[in-house]
């Protein structure tokens, strides 16, 4: 499912038609929007609208352009207003706007601090308006910033700078249609190079309908060319980018349905298998060290699956012959299975895998007391070793194993896998400040493959 994390169904030309509006929505694989209030009256009127519509919710909150009317009592009344409805997620759209200047700027300031405090005293994420106002915005979330205070900079209109601040202060992204623009290279560098998730998806509608439908009144249904277009920018599939962003809209408003304990997920073409959360080491560097997420996929299991679950989750996912490649790589190290994974690969085998790959950090061998290359043979196409380091000293400090002379184990496990695989990869991290070419070169030495992976991202 794709979350439309901002739209305005109560405005003119949505409101008119706000069944088919929603019909076409879930056509479209949208299985939920969120409706945003601007002034008292619509937030009411959205709220109204959200408990009468499943799949729909609400916010409340005043726009920049109604600062210099609204009064301390209304928005007392919309603090109640969240108070008795549970279809209320956050607070907004509530900001600052000097491109048009509709009220005084002073005026603007005044009542955005007002309205966070009403949503920090709430517990409500805030949904932020900027246009024409970073430093001034900046500065008053950094002034009011306290505990429980999160939300996300809809329709993000900055540069990758002011998207790093951004995060920097706990905020999400939202990226509207404006990104499928011929001429918003600006909007598709932060896409490029922000963490995906940290990243939501909107549409603003009935304003700002994507490229293929310019002129158009916008709606729900059009988010999945915005979707398509993140995808594009990030190499990823549009599935993978509707799992991402949902994931991160349900972190953020505790909305959107997310999976849990997956043993095969997807991400790309590639089917990836999850089948224990063990691992040799415990590198310095892991993001799942600190969550158990990848690519929106939340691979922490409630129990090591046998070797006919594995099988079983592959057929619910189209079998392997529907996949590019069957890849054993999951929360753990694979290989510490390495009897599940032999059993596996020949029955996958059996039912027309294209090609399978392990992804590994080359211990096996070492925690087996076998040539575990060897007995691999045949059975895969491909293995990637985490090689992570040039020397014993670096491999210690960063990857922290669990078994004495894990260094040269990993490239006697290299050049073994060299002699009995067809492909064979050592990879690194780019952690900052590690020697990448003296890795490079020991693994031209070692006759193999040499991948570099980005720093802080996995999948």
């Amino acid at each position: 499912m794709i979350v439309d994390t901002h739209a305005h169904l109560t405005l003119e030309g949505l409101r008119e038609d706000v069944e088919g509006v929603l019909s076409r929505a879930r056509r479209a694989g949208v299985g939920a929007v969120i409706t945003v209030g601007i002034d008292p009256e619509d937030s009411r009127a959205a709220v109204t609208l959200a408990e009468a519509r499943s799949g729909v919710w609400a916010t409340v909150g005043v726009h920049p352009h109604e600062a210099a009317r609204v009064t301390d009592a209304q928005l007392d009344d919309l603090a109640d207003l969240a108070r008795s409805s549970d279809r209320v997620v956050a607070w907004g759209e509530i900001g600052l706007d000097y491109f048009r200047d509709r009220s005084p700027r002073d005026a603007q300031q005044q009542r955005f601090r007002d309205q966070l405090r009403r949503a920090r005293e709430l517990g409500l994420p805030v949904v932020i308006h900027d246009r024409e106002a970073h430093e001034d915005t900046l500065r008053i979330l950094r002034d009011e910033a306290g505990e429980g205070l999160r939300g996300v900079f809809h329709c993000f209109s900055g540069d990758l700078a002011l998207a790093r601040e951004v995060l920097a202060l706990g905020f999400y992204l939202s990226v509207p249609g404006t990104v499928t623009y011929p001429r918003n290279d600006r909007l598709r560098e932060v896409v490029a190079h922000v963490p995906l998730e940290r990243v939501l998806l909107e549409t603003d509608c009935p304003f700002l309908a994507p490229q293929p439908k310019r002129g158009r009144t916008n709606e729900p249904a059009y988010i999945v060319h915005t979707a398509a277009e993140v995808a594009r920018v990030r190499g990823l599939e549009v599935g993978d980018v509707a799992r991402i962003t949902t994931r991160a809209c349900r972190n953020l408003f505790g909305i959107g349905e997310v999976r849990t304990n997956p043993i095969a997920y997807p991400i790309r073409r590639s089917l990836y298998l999850n089948v224990t959360d063990r691992c040799t080491n415990r590198c310095a560097f892991c993001p799942k060290h600190r969550a158990p997420v990848v690519k929106g996929h939340d691979l922490a299991l409630d129990h090591e699956p046998t070797a006919d679950e594995v099988l079983a989750a592959v057929e619910d996912q189209g079998g392997p012959e529907a996949w590019d490649e069957v890849v054993f790589c999951g929360f753990g190290e694979p290989l510490l299975r390495l009897d599940l994974v032999k059993r596996v690969a020949r029955e996958l085998r059996a039912r027309g895998a294209r090609r399978i790959r392990i992804n590994t950090d080359g211990l096996a061998s070492a925690v087996h007391r076998r040539d575990v290359p060897a007995e691999l043979a045949g059975l895969v196409d491909a293995v990637s070793v985490s090689l992570n380091a040039p020397d014993a000293e670096t491999y210690e400090r960063l990857c922290r194993p669990g078994i004495p002379d894990a260094y040269p184990a990993v490239l006697t496990f290299l050049s073994r896998a060299r002699e009995q695989i067809p492909e064979v990869t050592a990879s690194v991290v780019a952690v900052p400040g590690l020697d990448v070419e003296a890795c490079r070169r020991r693994a031209e030495e070692l006759g193999v493959r040499f991948r570099v992976r980005p720093y802080n991202e996995v999948g």
